[in-house]
């Protein structure tokens, strides 16, 4: 398991839920008692996506999230994109909070898988940030924030060698393994099968530095060239045009990690039965774990790095609806899978009098709404603190 890893996996992840909002916040209209005229909505697109982006590249968070570190559990990353989503003036509810998340890992596990090289995950990366960049480009703090962590990126990962990368893309497929999820845009471009599964493609670029395949080179003891063969590989193949670039401004020339959500279509996802199957097998037990506490303190010192703005007009808030009907919202809601769903966290927060103190303490400092909070014992766990939030 690669210590590198985690940067990676959260820039990716965001830039993937800010493509989803952005795409959710330009289709659904604003209540009408809240758009007096049409500019409203666009500025409050801008200042969602400002507010998210500049938390999301916090100073201080950034530089707990690059120290070497190795990858926790699904849901306790999830806790902190639900508390980046909400950094703002938005609302979502669990079942299109779940659905957030869904479409975020699956695009990204489908980046991961189609990746020419290892090292194009990086390649990846700064796609996101790239594009991260667009939807913020008004607001040159923000752009500046963004600027800062390229930086980090290019000089932790800059020097790697093509086996470091290689242990971080499989620690990341790790990660995803068994996560079949069903995303239409996937399905009708087929490259996703209903099962779930991903197709790996057998045309296009090969990977930079690499020769088509089809020729067999046989050398002599001395290393001279004796004798090639050909065969056919079945697939349709091309030599790579050039390699990517890995500066702030350039032709990344890998297409992975753009966004495919600028053309306006419906996203839905769904389950395949091996997920529903696997997921009922794979429960996080209530057990108390050992990394129940090292989990807990990881979280403590990420969320404790974010800042979120509270808004001045605690009206100005509205839900963001990630279905196309609120019948579909509801239904989703439903039908999903008590196993597959990320609103309980089973770790137990220790008893430890000062753990818990600093605890609440972070949790106070990220209060967003003017309801006053509700008492909470000693040794709660995890989820009823960030409930009271």
């Amino acid at each position: 398991m690669s210590v590198r890893t985690l940067p990676l996996l959260f820039l990716n992840l965001g830039g993937e839920m800010l493509y989803i909002l952005d795409q959710r916040l330009r289709a659904q209209n604003v209540p009408g008692d809240k758009a007096r005229k049409d500019e409203w909505t666009e500025a409050d697109r801008g200042r969602v996506l400002n507010d998210i982006v500049s938390t999301m590249f916090n100073r201080k968070f950034m530089e707990e999230l690059f120290k070497p570190q190795e990858l926790y559990s699904k849901k306790a990353l999830r806790t902190v994109y639900d508390r980046l989503a909400h950094a703002s003036i938005i609302r979502l509810n669990q079942a299109s909070m779940d659905k957030l998340y869904d479409l975020m890992t699956v695009a990204f596990k489908y980046q991961v898988l189609m990746c020419p090289r290892p090292k194009d995950v990086l390649l990846v990366t700064f796609n996101h940030l790239d594009a991260i960049k667009g939807l913020i480009r008004d607001s040159p703090a923000i752009l500046n924030q963004v600027d800062e962590t390229f930086q980090q990126l290019t000089e932790v990962y800059g020097g790697l060698s093509a086996g470091e990368f290689q242990l971080i893309r499989q620690t990341l497929l790790i990660f995803f393994q068994d996560l079949h999820i069903r995303v239409s845009i996937f399905l009708k471009d087929r490259v996703q099968n209903s099962n779930g599964r991903f197709v790996l493609p057998v045309s296009g670029p090969v990977p930079w530095g690499t020769e088509v395949p089809g020729l067999i080179r046989m050398f002599n003891s001395k290393g001279e060239e004796v004798k090639t063969v050909e065969f056919k590989h079945g697939g349709n193949y091309v030599a790579a045009p050039k390699e990517g670039s890995f500066e702030l401004y350039g032709d990344r020339v890998l297409k992975l990690g753009t966004n495919m959500y600028s053309v306006n279509r419906p996203v839905e996802t769904h389950m395949s039965g091996a997920s529903k199957n696997l997921a009922s097998q794979t429960q996080e037990s209530i057990a108390p774990n050992p990394l129940a506490k090292e989990e807990l303190n990881f979280l403590a010192r990420l969320l404790g790095g974010m800042e979120t703005k509270k808004p001045s007009d605690p009206e100005a808030r509205f839900r963001l609806n990630l279905f196309a009907t609120e019948e579909e919202e509801e239904q989703a809601a439903l039908t999903r899978p008590e196993e597959l769903s990320y609103e309980v966290i089973n770790i137990q927060a220790t008893q430890d009098q000062q753990r818990s103190e600093e605890l609440a303490r972070i949790m106070g400092e990220f209060e967003i709404t003017d309801a006053p909070r509700q008492s909470a014992s000693k040794g709660d766990d995890l989820l009823a603190m960030m409930d009271e939030l």
